[in-house]
């Protein structure tokens, strides 16, 4: 029971890796709201993960919208007595060459990821700083926040992006006891990188078999996708390393795509 009595918010939690991690803190002992942009699926995955070593509750939150996000996080707040942990995960994909690329689905990406990763922080180191208790700020970067991809611009960028915010949060909130770090994941099998296959199948002109092992796994030292349970794990470790030692750093979780 690692995080027994802690408060965490996870953005885009209703799926995927932020599921799994909203999960895998209430087995750990924590209380968990699941922000989400459909209010339905939240409560759903709320009501799903809801036991006896922790609760969750949904709340509708559109990362870029300012004032959705200051509800949610006060709704949180009020629900469990404080906010603990923030991981910051929503985010989208957008695959297309940089030179065909749609200025408006450029800034689309940019917003989610990094406006919304923005804003998020803001709201909670408020409530960290206050309480006088500290606190952990996890961001969900990628590999693409160490090394780049064709067709990825946006998101390429905005995850070099999310390192640098976390290490100017990592700077600002130590006097608070408040710690920030990025999780890298390499290539998860969610509805994210389902949607990317036949994309950059059409894109490079290649299967999509071909997108999975001569792309997408071409770089593992195992040819194996990164679980979800396998960044959640991380996501775990961040969240219930009490001090300042561990605070500022990126960590990558990819089956060896990428070696620092």
């Amino acid at each position: 029971m690692r995080l027994k009595g802690k408060v965490a918010v996870v953005s885009g939690a209703a799926s995927g890796i932020g599921k799994e991690i909203a999960t895998t803190y209430i087995r750990e002992g924590a209380n968990v709201v699941i922000a989400d942009l459909n209010q339905a699926a939240a409560d759903a995955a709320a009501k799903e993960m809801s036991g006896p070593t922790g609760k969750a509750i949904g709340v509708v939150m559109d990362v870029t919208d300012e004032q959705q996000v200051i509800d949610g996080m006060k709704k949180a707040a009020e629900a469990f007595g404080g906010i603990d942990i923030l991981v910051s995960n929503a985010g989208i994909q957008t695959v297309e060459p940089l030179d065909q690329f749609k200025f408006a689905d450029w800034k689309r990406l940019l917003a989610i990821h990094l406006d919304g990763a923005f804003l998020t922080t803001r709201s909670a180191l408020q409530y960290m700083y206050k309480q006088g208790r500290g606190g952990s700020i996890i961001y969900m970067g990628s590999v693409h926040s160490k090394e780049a991809s064709v067709l990825k611009a946006p998101y390429v960028t905005a995850k070099h992006g999310l390192i640098g915010l976390a290490k100017v949060v990592a700077k600002e909130g130590a006097k608070h006891k408040v710690r920030a770090n990025v999780i890298c994941p390499g290539f998860v099998r969610t509805p994210l990188v389902e949607k990317q296959i036949p994309e950059q199948a059409r894109e490079l002109g290649i299967s999509e078999e071909d997108v999975i092992k001569k792309v997408m796994l071409k770089e593992t030292v195992d040819g194996e996708f990164t679980t979800t349970q396998d960044v959640a794990e991380v996501a775990l470790f961040f969240a219930s390393f009490e001090s300042n030692a561990l605070t500022g750093q990126s960590l990558v979780v990819s089956h060896g795509w990428f070696m620092q």
